[in-house]
């Protein structure tokens, strides 16, 4: 683990629930809990050397191959949003991202959002292993977020279960 790889979940900026963010129902609209889920990713990316100073060079970015959000309860206009993040598992090529979308002040988990990260070759446009130095930055926040315990969110599959 290096000095700058945090042994706790990434935590990103306070965010608030935008007032377009909210939909008919009076709370904030689905598509909004990835934004901000999203948003957020992009400061551990920066942490791991592959954000947006990363991308702008044009040889490598991440791809998202897939993402599960489970809504667990409500956030309004206005309500403070604080996102953290931990890595469950990285390869060369891929990292499996888990966020929890907490209400900043009252505390309650409201999302959490699990994600596999592809490294992609902007140049070929095809997945690629991450370079030696962001690599070693991906290994070490691997290492030091292992200890966390995996989230019971972590792996869910959907569909309607069935009693017998």
């Amino acid at each position: 683990m290096t000095d700058t790889t945090p042994a706790a979940p990434l935590e990103s900026p306070i965010r608030r629930v935008e007032p377009e963010w909210v939909d008919l129902n009076g709370h904030m609209n689905m598509a909004y809990y990835h934004l901000v889920f999203d948003e957020s990713l992009d400061v551990a990316f920066s942490t791991l050397g592959i954000g947006w100073d990363y991308t702008q060079k044009g040889e490598g970015s991440c791809f998202t191959a897939e993402v599960h959000v489970c809504y667990l309860a409500e956030v309004k206009e206005g309500d403070p949003l604080r996102v953290t993040y931990q890595m469950l598992d990285a390869d060369e090529k891929r990292i499996h991202v888990f966020g929890h979308m907490y209400h900043a002040e009252k505390g309650y988990l409201a999302a959490t959002s699990e994600q596999m990260c592809i490294h992609v070759d902007m140049k070929s446009r095809r997945a690629s292993p991450f370079p030696a130095a962001q690599r070693t930055k991906i290994e070490a926040m691997k290492q030091a977020h292992a200890h966390l315990p995996r989230p019971p969110q972590a792996g869910r599959v959907i569909g309607i279960k069935r009693v017998k």
